[in-house]
């Protein structure tokens, strides 16, 4: 690329972005042809929501991936599995229960390994939601660019059930990796109202791969409302080397 032509295509992108941050959220179909070449979004992984969503995914796996992340915000640490239709991060009767024997010293760190198990997936997850985000058809442009996170929204409503089968197995090996199944079977042996809880593998993963995934998905509607934020810099670190910066 001639220096004429990064001038030329930075100037044209600036000038999109001018017009407003929606401009670099339409779909590719929308402004493939206002933008140099390999910038139109889609597939091709250019500018569109889904090229903005593949980058807000990777950012929150990788934040989640680090050790103590989820356990550390209390705005999406995994509360110690849901059984049934009890409701609630807590539980219900059966977070009560738990509560009695968190006060009892029963379930010590528990509660951690099954965060820092769910960290451990978070990061070997970003694969599955970037195909998630390929297939996505980006039908409503107008009323996902209206919300700051829209596109998180939008990635949600659309592939949330497929997110969740795939995001099982990662859950389930690293929570018996990470011992936790261990741990809950040991428990139970000793103490009667784990046992009344009627816990298992299955419900145990399925109630932290919940969780999980609501902790994923507030992660990458924040990272989508920091882009929206700052849509010049944010697109300048990532396309800094294809525009000769």
């Amino acid at each position: 690329m001639t220096i004429s032509r990064r001038i030329i295509g930075r100037r044209t992108l600036l000038s999109g972005i001018g017009a407003g941050a929606a401009f670099a959220l339409l779909p590719a179909a929308a402004h493939a042809q206002s933008l140099p070449r390999g910038l139109g979004g889609g597939s091709g992984g250019g500018l569109g929501l889904s090229s903005i969503l593949g980058r807000a995914s990777d950012n929150a796996l990788d934040k989640l991936a680090v050790p103590g992340t989820f356990y550390d915000d209390e705005d999406i640490r995994i509360g110690l599995p849901i059984v049934g239709n009890l409701g609630g991060r807590s539980g219900g009767l059966f977070g009560s229960l738990m509560s009695a024997g968190n006060r009892l010293g029963v379930l010590g760190g528990l509660t951690r390994s099954i965060n820092d198990a769910t960290g451990v997936a978070a990061g070997e997850a970003k694969p599955i939601f970037r195909d998630a985000i390929d297939d996505l058809s980006f039908n409503d442009a107008p009323g996902i660019i209206r919300e700051e996170d829209g596109g998180t929204q939008y990635l949600r409503d659309s592939a949330n059930d497929r997110l969740h089968s795939r995001l099982e197995p990662l859950v389930d090996s690293a929570l018996e990796k990470a011992g936790v199944y261990r741990q809950f079977d040991g428990l139970a042996e000793q103490h009667s109202f784990i046992r009344n809880a009627g816990l298992n593998r299955e419900s145990i993963n399925r109630s932290v791969t919940d969780q999980g995934l609501d902790g994923i998905f507030a992660y990458i509607g924040n990272e989508e409302r920091t882009f929206r934020s700052n849509p010049v810099g944010n697109l300048g670190n990532a396309l800094g080397d294809l525009l000769g910066n």
